[in-house]
């Protein structure tokens, strides 16, 4: 097979910059593909070329084979890098690059099917002697069946949809009269998720972990694995941390698990970089009869950089190789050294139910220490049209308990603004005592939610707030600042927070070993800062005006749609009544009046498209209307 010469990346953002690193290293040209929304982003810019292909929405874009192959085409590739998610397992697309004559960097289209739908991987696994999860798999799917099915296996269960993913088309059903409902439920997010509602059930495992083996397979007839890594905590079946190696793991536990994991990828005659994933019994120490086979990822994981920090491969670059024809190295030569931790940096709020918060990135203060892949940088944004994911911190050390350490310590350094950052519950995560201890299930979060959430976070923080707004205080950075002045007089000063909240500062000299992830900056509205993870802006009251908004407004806390406005000019409303509905990453959210009052303006109407911090709505006081 001939040395690929230019590669378009059928994707955007932080993998498609990762992929144009790798390619770059190995003297490959680049073709960046964009929409409307990332005209100006970073890996348009990293590229060597750039091909527009539609609007903004994905699926008239990125998700478009036409225009992907047509961009292909049009600027001379002769390889195609589908990345991860959208294209990226989808088997009509490898077909149609090898239709145009393209080498696409991933495996053949009858390996992805083969592993696509779920209850078929199941049986394949079955018929290749692989473990899996006691369960039905069964083409007919009449609710009556299914539930004599769960009573069979016996409660609680777990509902899937076979052509599923991303947490999606998944029900735990507790009790035999929950489960018609959670079925119907479940059935209807598939269908509209997938366009498939078939589903098939399992036994839900009470303590479960999530441990995937990376796998490689060569056109030589090749597979090899790369190791184990632990993705057990997660939010609503969604990865929020990854590790590698598997905590607890032992030499007999991996030996079992990856020799299941290199069988599942020879059953399929496997080409190219792929995960299989296992459900694993966490209620012990783990076992060689304790973990089940739960589906194949057959593309690039998102988590893929925890396995190159611990092997010292580059994934991306065994991707090209193998598509060019070359053979993987033998299992002997890959060996495993440190332990890696990462994080996904996400644009969402955390004490918000995690709503997305998208919009421009007017200040992105990242860590500098060991490694972070990103597809977006300071003066950009994050888009309303695509997953909202910022950036990947990933820390290397010689043992768990130091890596860990690190990427907290990572994640308390980070500060974004205006938009919110999901850093400090990351931070939360790691620091946590049970996460320490290698003693965590997918329950993790919901279980402990009472210790990883900060309700409370601006009283906690006013300390180091009143050492970060000090008038002696001059340096930026407040880790190497000499603190206060001796003598400074007691002094207190009211500002006002970006949400509308009135806070007191006192200005006296502290009482405790400040912490030391503590950053200020200026912008035009105030002062900008960072605390462990969480950002604040503060705007002088003296040097405000008193109509600024505050509680006389409602304003839009991202950029969205608006689908209702249930209000219009001169109606008295109280405090709480819903007065705009609003969608934004395919949620909705209802805007409340902040207190009673009369409406004195709306300023948009059904239908209207708005950005991030617009008045929808003007108070007045119902005196000022007599």
């Amino acid at each position: 097979m001939n040395s690929i010469k230019k590669i378009l990346i059928a994707n955007r953002g932080e993998i498609a910059c990762r992929v144009m690193k790798t390619a770059r290293k190995m003297g490959i040209a680049t073709v960046a593909v964009y929409s409307d929304a990332d005209r100006k982003a970073l890996h348009v810019r990293m590229a060597d070329e750039a091909v527009h292909i539609g609007p903004s929405p994905a699926n008239e874009s990125y998700l478009v084979i036409d225009k992907i192959i047509a961009a292909a085409t049009e600027t001379g590739a002769d390889a195609v890098h589908p990345g991860y998610g959208f294209l990226s397992e989808n088997p009509e697309f490898v077909r149609a690059c090898e239709k145009a004559g393209l080498n696409f960097i991933g495996p053949k289209a009858e390996s992805m099917e083969a592993m696509g739908l779920k209850d078929a991987a199941k049986k394949l696994m079955d018929k290749a002697g692989v473990p899996t999860t006691p369960g039905y798999h069964g083409e007919d799917q009449s609710p009556k069946l299914l539930k004599a099915k769960a009573s069979m296996i016996g409660y609680p269960v777990l509902i899937k949809a076979v052509a599923g993913g991303g947490g999606k088309g998944m029900r735990k059903v507790e009790a035999e009269n929950d489960f018609e409902a959670a079925l119907a439920s479940c059935q209807r997010e598939a269908k509209s998720s997938f366009g498939n509602d078939d589903v098939l059930i399992e036994k839900y495992i009470q303590s479960p972990r999530h441990i995937e083996v990376q796998v490689f397979g060569d056109t030589h007839g090749n597979v090899v694995h790369m190791f184990e890594r632990d993705c057990s905590l997660q939010r609503r079946h969604q990865k929020v941390i990854e590790e590698a190696p598997a905590p607890g793991m032992t030499e007999d536990v991996r030996a079992a698990m990856t020799k299941a994991a290199i069988e599942a990828a020879q059953a399929v005659n496997y080409v190219g970089a792929g995960t299989v994933e296992f459900i694993v019994d966490g209620s012990g120490k783990l076992r060689t009869d304790g973990f089940w086979f739960m589906e194949m990822n057959t593309r690039l994981q998102v988590e893929h950089p925890v396995t190159e920090m611990i092997t010292g491969l580059d994934l991306v670059e065994w991707q090209i190789r193998v598509a060019q024809g070359e053979a993987l190295p033998d299992q002997d030569k890959i060996t495993l050294k440190g332990h890696a931790v990462e994080a996904r940096l996400y644009a969402e709020d955390p004490a918000n139910d995690f709503l997305p918060s998208v919009g421009d990135l007017v200040l992105l203060n990242m860590p500098k220490a060991n490694r972070v892949d990103t597809g977006v940088e300071q003066g950009g944004e994050v888009s309303i049209y695509y997953d909202p994911m910022i950036a990947k911190l990933i820390a290397l050390a010689d043992n768990r308990v130091q890596a860990i350490s690190a990427l907290e310590d990572m994640c308390r350094g980070t500060g974004v603004y205006p938009i919110k950052t999901n850093a400090r519950f990351l931070a939360n995560c790691l620091s946590h005592p049970s996460f320490v201890a290698g003693e965590v299930s997918t329950n993790f979060i919901s279980q402990e939610s009472e210790t990883l959430f900060y309700e409370n976070a601006i009283s906690e923080d006013l300390e180091s707030l009143s050492f970060a707004m000090a008038p002696s205080v001059e340096s930026t950075d407040f880790a190497a600042s000499d603190g206060w002045r001796l003598n400074q007089p007691f002094r207190t000063t009211f500002y006002r927070m970006l949400n509308g909240e009135e806070i007191a500062l006192n200005f006296k000299p502290s009482s405790q070993t400040l912490k030391s992830h503590i950053k200020r900056r200026r912008v035009p509205k105030g002062d900008v800062v960072f605390i462990d993870g969480l950002t604040y802006l503060l705007e002088n009251m003296a040097a405000t005006s008193s109509g600024a908004i505050g509680g006389n407004t409602l304003t839009a806390s991202m950029p969205g749609k608006i689908i209702a406005v249930n209000t219009k000019a001169g109606d008295a409303v109280k405090a709480g009544d819903p007065l705009i509905v609003m969608e934004a990453m395919k949620m909705e959210m209802t805007l409340e009046a902040p207190r009673d009052g009369i409406v004195a303006e709306v300023n948009f109407e059904m239908g209207a498209l708005v950005s991030d911090g617009e008045i929808l709505l003007t108070l007045e006081d119902e005196k000022e209307t007599k």
